[in-house]
């Protein structure tokens, strides 16, 4: 063969494409199911801890977030992508954000405004602007909030409580103090010991910290998540909180805050692009979680302080956007 030939072949085998040209082997779906898989046993543990009441709601969620999905990509004459476990991890974690009693009808509303409104009036995967199972969780707050802060005991508070729902730990912070939420422990060992495995009152995905914890190192060994965002937001409100006399150890580990920061702050939709920009982001929903939970009415304050963040993602990017090669800021 010529040489002429033989470069006419290797010119027609070129292919042009638009960036980016760094390929591998993962994909949507893989990622979404390795979210959910991370996410499985802090679920099945919640199920547990508040028995059939959490099965139904995880179901409720699920089911309504993926025939929701399915009936606006099917009116919409779109492929069918609902088995790339988006959806589905839509559902998972608004049922995780919220408590195991609510009715059924409320997660329901919750799943689909989640999926018709968040996500598909912004133009469906990938163009969501906010965290659909965040706006899930504010959706129905608005609507039903007396629902949404009774919270049912856990297994482990049978019998040391009275009645079948209590206070969050938070709860009793904002309206009892310090001492009465370490008298309603016993002590703070097992105070901290409580948060850590779970044994309290609160949303069915905000409950056992370590396995939620293992899950998001999961996801990080994994790359699919960085470990920035996490661990400042975490840092964050653990610093501020210490800063104004509060403790510390208690903040990081209660509440919504592991399940916000390892699964929906780092959102790669709805988070800054690069690594600079989301740590201003982790930075700024910690600070925010803080703010709200020290000095406004509502003693949580990770939701609102993601879908806060997410408001000014557009313009953490563009303040943090690199400067063209040869160019000048």
């Amino acid at each position: 063969m010529s040489i002429e030939a033989k470069t006419k072949i290797e010119i027609d085998n070129l292919m042009v494409s638009a960036s980016p040209h760094i390929r591998c082997d993962e994909s949507i779906s893989k990622i979404m199911w390795s979210v959910n898989a991370a996410l499985a046993p802090a679920a099945l543990f919640s199920i547990f801890n508040f028995g059939m009441p959490a099965f139904i709601n995880f179901a409720v969620c699920i089911v309504a977030a993926v025939v929701t999905e399915y009936l606006i990509l099917k009116w919409q004459n779109k492929p069918m992508v609902i088995g790339d476990g988006s959806a589905f991890l839509t559902g998972l974690l608004l049922a995780m954000n919220i408590p195991a009693t609510l009715p059924w009808y409320m997660p329901l509303a919750g799943s689909i405004f989640a999926i018709a409104v968040a996500k598909h009036t912004m133009g469906g995967l990938g163009f969501n602007i906010f965290n659909p199972a965040l706006i899930g969780r504010a959706f129905i707050l608005a609507s039903w909030p007396i629902a949404m802060t009774t919270w049912p005991i856990s297994r482990d508070m049978v019998g040391k409580v009275d009645g079948l729902t209590s206070a969050t730990p938070l709860g009793i912070l904002k309206l009892q103090g310090y001492e009465k939420l370490v008298a309603s422990f016993g002590d703070q060992a097992t105070m901290y010991k409580s948060l850590f495995l779970g044994e309290r009152a609160g949303s069915m995905g905000e409950t056992s910290a370590i396995l939620l914890l293992l899950g998001g190192i999961y996801l990080i060994y994994k790359g699919y998540i960085k470990w920035q965002v996490p661990v400042i937001m975490i840092g964050t409100v653990g610093a501020l909180t210490a800063a104004f006399g509060g403790d510390p150890l208690f903040h990081m580990m209660s509440g919504g805050l592991i399940l916000g920061a390892f699964y929906m702050a780092t959102d790669m939709v709805t988070i800054p692009i690069t690594t600079k920009g989301q740590i201003i982001f982790a930075v700024g929903a910690g600070a925010l979680t803080v703010l709200i939970r020290l000095q406004g009415g509502y003693p949580e304050g990770v939701c609102y302080a993601i879908l806060l963040m997410n408001c000014v993602t557009p313009l953490i990017d563009r303040l943090v956007r690199p400067v063209k090669y040869g160019a000048r800021r």
